[in-house]
Formats: structure tokens, sequence, C-alpha cells
């Protein structure tokens, strides 16, 4: 929580100009001051959201590689993310003229049918790798979608559009915010509900349901959970790669524990400072030029994901000598 506090605190203070914490605070109270515009519907709205689109990220990440035990799953696997592509490509490129204001209201929509694609689709599975295979088919074909439109449109839309491939927070205000504040809220809840269901499916799907656990309502209901959260930070955002895979992992390392019920807060709180941090640094490391905040998730990420691959690898061999001798 402190680190979460203290991003938004950098947020204030980074930036042209750069000032110093009591400066900020000033101008955010005080309505007179020269830079109270630019605290509060500038900086203040897009460190916030910042920290919402992590924290949803981060929840949306936990119960995809928990109730598909699948320790690098993602919402990419779903295709929400390629599906508010799609929409926000169409209008960009299209001209479609829906108004800004609404824009990201459009490509939720977007995002929600792509997911609401892979959930009719993956019925009363109850294989964890047919709901992975049917995500990765949907978010292939929308982004098969999204290079097709992009096909179609000129240097100028083009340029904003790679902007918002990228991910990015920059532009972002209050609007934006109240997209994703509402769906963050809702899913928090409804992942607490239903965390224990979820840590029993870690067990397997026999052993969760010799327990008395709804196994294929519990697989959709939280991968409809986690479709929405990731829905609703790509309508606003553009699809953030690493973010959702890193926090469940960096929240377990830190406690300790593997416990769906025990890491969700936490990993809600270093998924929101995660893309905080990235976005300040994609602001700030080549001032005045700004990254997409996209670029700086992925260059943390491919590490930390080749070790978390590594790490999975060594605990397979350092185990399968033991098993056969048990055997």
């Amino acid at each position: 929580m402190a680190m979460a506090v203290g991003c938004v605190v950098a947020a204030l203070c980074l930036g042209e100009p750069d000032v110093t914490p009591t400066t900020a605070v000033a101008a955010l109270v005080e309505a007179g001051h020269p830079l109270h515009v630019a605290m509060v519907d500038v900086r203040l709205p897009r460190a916030l959201l910042g920290l919402a689109g992590g924290a949803a990220l981060g929840v949306a990440g936990l119960l995809l590689q928990d109730v598909l035990r699948n320790p690098i799953a993602g919402p990419e696997l779903l295709g929400v993310s390629s599906g508010a592509a799609v929409v926000v490509a169409t209008v960009t490129v299209l001209g479609l003229g829906v108004p800004l204001v609404l824009l990201p209201y459009a490509a939720l929509a977007g995002a929600l049918v792509a997911g609401a694609l892979v959930l009719l689709a993956i019925g009363r599975t109850r294989s964890p790798d047919h709901v992975a295979l049917v995500g990765a088919a949907v978010a292939a074909a929308c982004g098969g979608l999204v290079v097709a439109v992009v096909g179609l449109g000129t240097q100028g839309n083009v340029v904003m559009l790679f902007r918002y491939l990228l991910g990015s927070l920059a532009g972002r205000g209050w609007p934006h915010l109240e997209v994703v504040a509402p769906w963050l809220g809702l899913g928090l809840v409804v992942a607490a509900l239903l965390a224990r269901r979820v840590e029993t499916l870690t067990l397997g799907d026999e052993a969760a349901a010799g327990l008395g656990v709804p196994v294929v309502a519990t697989r959709v209901g939280a991968v409809a959970v986690a479709a929405v959260l990731a829905a609703a930070v790509a309508a606003v955002c553009g699809p953030i790669a690493f973010v959702a895979l890193l926090a469940p992992h960096a929240a377990r390392l830190l406690l300790g524990s593997v416990s769906t019920r025990r890491v969700l807060v936490p990993t809600a709180l270093v998924g929101a400072v995660l893309l905080a941090l990235a976005d300040l640094a994609a602001r700030t490391v080549q001032y005045p030029v700004e990254l997409p905040v996209g670029i700086a998730t992925t260059v943390v990420g491919v590490p930390a994901l080749l070790l978390v691959l590594r790490r999975r690898t060594t605990r397979g061999v350092k185990t399968g000598p033991a098993a056969g001798s048990a055997a």
C-alpha cells in the first residue's frame, strides 16, 4: 500500500515541470494554483488509472493461472484485448464518428464480445487446456482482423492506432478511470467470493469435485471475471502485456504462499504498483519523448517470464528422480 501511495506521489511530482511533494499537494487543493489543472485533470487521474488498471490485470492473471493450472496464463488467452483492439482499429481507421467519450465503452463492448465467444465455445468443458486453446484461437482471429483493418488506414491514423496497440496511459483522464473503476470493484468482490473454490481447483478437477466444488461453474465464473477485468483495462489503455503474468508470481514470492485467498489482495496491489511504475518509466526515461507503457512492461516482463519458465523446468528436473525413486 505504501508503494502505491509512493507511486501516486511520484506521478504528481515528475513531469514538466518537476515539483516537490509540498507543491504538488498545494496544487491539488488550491483552485487558483497555476498547476491546479495539470494536477487534477492530467497527473492525478492518470496515476489512479495506472493503479486501477494494474490491480485489475493482476487479479485477472491470478484467477486464470489458478483455474487453468497454468503459471503463464493471462488475459491474452481470452482474446479480450484483441476484441477491444478490433473496435478501436475499426473506429479509428474507418472514421466511424464515435465520440471520444464513448470510444472506451465501444472498446469495452468489443472486448466483452470476444470474452463471451470464449465462454460460449468452452461450454461445459472440464479441461483447462481446452479453455486455453479456444481463447488463443479467438485472440488469433481478432488479431487477424486488426491487421486487416490497419492495412486500410492512412499514415496519420495508423500512428495513433499503433500507440494504442502497444498500450498507453497518455492522454487518459477521469472519464477513462470511470470506465475501469466500477468493473475493478465488482471484479474484486466476485473474485473474493470465488477464491476458495478457485484455490480448490488447483488440487485438480477430480479432487475439487470430490470436495463438493462445482468444477465447470467455478472455472467459467473465474474466466468470466478475468475477462471483464482485462476487458475494462484494454478498452481504455490498450493491450498491456505481462502485468497479469508477473503480479501473481511476485505476490506469491513475497508472501511465500500459493493460496489464492491469501494472495488475492497482495496480487492486486503488486499489479497496481507494477503498472504505475511502468507508466512512470515510460513517460520519464526518454523525456520529452513518451514511450508506450506496453514497451516498459515488456522490457521487464520477457526476462521475468524466462525466469518463471526456468524455475518451473528446474523444479521438474529436481522432482523427477525423487518421484522415480519413490515409485
